[in-house]
């Protein structure tokens, strides 16, 4: 079992465009539109169940709204073995030159 780290909003930066990790967006499709991290994937955290093939060999960096379900699913996913990263205060705390605005 890999443990689960908390990073800060601004380490998220640190992980765009890195081959070793998947950046993830827990958040719903239409807050995703609006915003996002470069290169993250959006998987809404309510239809999260529905994906079964994450890859096992990146580091899973999760963030939502908050931090709070990053933090449980990333939880989670560790406990099967997933190396994870959730993001402190999640995406409302990123300010980095990462972001990804729709106009």
């Amino acid at each position: 079992m890999f443990p689960l780290e908390t990073i800060s909003a601004k380490m998220l930066d640190y992980y765009v465009d890195r081959k070793d990790s998947l950046i993830i967006d827990l958040r719903d499709e239409k807050e995703y539109a609006e915003g996002h991290v470069k290169g993250a994937v959006n998987i809404p955290y309510g239809k999260f169940d529905e994906y079964k093939k994450l890859p096992e060999n990146k580091v899973l960096v999760l963030y939502c709204d908050r931090g709070g379900a990053s933090l449980m699913l990333a939880r989670q996913l560790a406990k099967k073995g997933y190396m994870t990263r959730s993001v402190i205060g999640g995406f409302r705390a990123y300010r980095g030159r990462n972001l990804v605005i729709s106009s």
